[in-house]
């Protein structure tokens, strides 16, 4: 017999939330209801409510303080700018990266996680992981990598590959009927007997 997801606010413990998948909403809303912080992505959501129903401490999200005040929306930018730790997306960083790299720049997400994680790093570095990033990418037949929180993309490309005849309705009504069950690491990743579930 096939086990049912259960409603979020019928679990007792944090191994059993987190063999289900969720969404960021859920969480969220769960969150709210027992008190807890909502702040941050997903799987920090996830972890501050199973260590709530764990232990019934209520933890804070970290929070990091910047110490920089640079102003990435209108400061002068060259070579030798460093990554601060307020480094920001903004439309003067995009003008600064599409006069370095040419006018197919454009931020992806494994590029802006190497920009929030290398502080001190100068926006010449910045350009040069840009073209490693976009040299793998091309080796890789033009895939991107896919960020390890967002389990859909990830499934949808698994899927794809392996169901080459199969379209985006057939991903959305799978990956349904996958998420409905639960998870033994709390992940719930593509696997070809998928395609047979009811």
């Amino acid at each position: 017999m096939t086990e049912t997801r259960p409603r979020i606010d019928q679990i007792t413990t944090g191994a059993e939330l987190k063999r289900w998948y969720w969404l960021r909403a859920e969480l969220s809303d769960h969150a709210r209801t027992l008190g807890l912080s909502q702040a941050g992505v997903k799987f920090e959501i996830l972890d501050r409510i199973a260590h709530f129903l764990d232990t019934g401490q209520r933890q804070a999200p970290k929070r990091v303080k910047r110490t920089s005040a640079f102003d990435w929306h209108s400061a002068i930018l060259t070579d030798d700018t460093p990554l601060t730790d307020s480094y920001k997306n903004t439309q003067n960083v995009r003008r600064y990266f599409t006069a370095r790299i040419g006018p197919s720049f454009a931020f992806n997400i494994e590029f802006m996680a190497w920009l929030r994680a290398n502080t001190g790093k100068t926006l010449a570095d910045a350009c040069a992981e840009y073209r490693a990033i976009a040299a793998r990418t091309a080796a890789n037949g033009g895939k991107t990598k896919i960020a390890p929180g967002n389990q859909f993309n990830q499934y949808t490309r698994d899927f794809l590959a392996d169901n080459p005849q199969a379209d985006m309705d057939d991903v959305r009504r799978v990956w349904a009927l996958k998420r409905a069950r639960p998870s033994a690491t709390g992940r719930h990743v593509y696997d070809p007997s998928d395609c047979h579930l009811t």
